[in-house]
């Protein structure tokens, strides 16, 4: 009874640990550069790593009637790139800056750096809205009357999703950056 009870638990664990993952592609790339210093104080060693996750949810297409495949819908990709730089063992982070120009809609706007994130400027110089980082590499996307949440896919786009509560579904905009 006692390995009944063992086997019939053993096999649940394992079953909901199965069910309870959604299936992701994750790429992950790690680039280290080590540079050496040699001056009057001495020698100084600069390692520099950067780090490049990249994150995509599988999303499948329609299951068509007699066939054993589906096909893989596209899916947006989540990059997370995070920078550390180690001087003589002391380590320390370094956020990438996105300040640039981004196309929405046939208009140009502004991302640009302040002091706790980021502002957004419309062409005629009016601030459209703010951007704070959030604490999973996302940012909360606020101005007067729109709360949404944005991050930046692997061509260095900004995408914001918005909540519809008419249709109960997200609205996605993408910032595309001028280059």
């Amino acid at each position: 009874m006692k390995t009944i009870l063992l086997t019939f638990a053993t096999v649940f664990a394992f079953s909901a640990n199965t069910f309870a993952q959604a299936p992701k592609n994750v790429k992950s790339e790690t680039k280290t550069t080590i540079t050496t210093i040699k001056d009057s104080q001495g020698e100084r060693k600069l390692v520099k790593t950067e780090d490049t996750k990249e994150v995509q949810k599988i999303e499948l297409g329609e299951e068509k009637p007699n066939t054993i495949n589906i096909n893989q819908v596209p899916s947006p990709v989540d990059v997370v790139k995070t920078t550390e730089i180690s001087i003589d063992g002391k380590v320390q982070e370094v956020n990438v800056d996105h300040s640039a120009y981004y196309m929405l809609d046939g208009q140009k706007y502004q991302m640009q750096s302040d002091k706790s994130g980021y502002t957004l400027t419309s062409p005629d110089s009016k601030s459209k809205g703010i951007l704070r980082k959030t604490s999973n590499n996302n940012y909360i996307y606020v101005n007067d009357n729109k709360v949404a949440v944005g991050f930046y896919d692997t061509d260095g786009n900004f995408i914001l999703e918005t909540y519809d509560s008419k249709s109960d579904t997200m609205k996605r905009e993408k910032f595309e950056i001028v280059k």
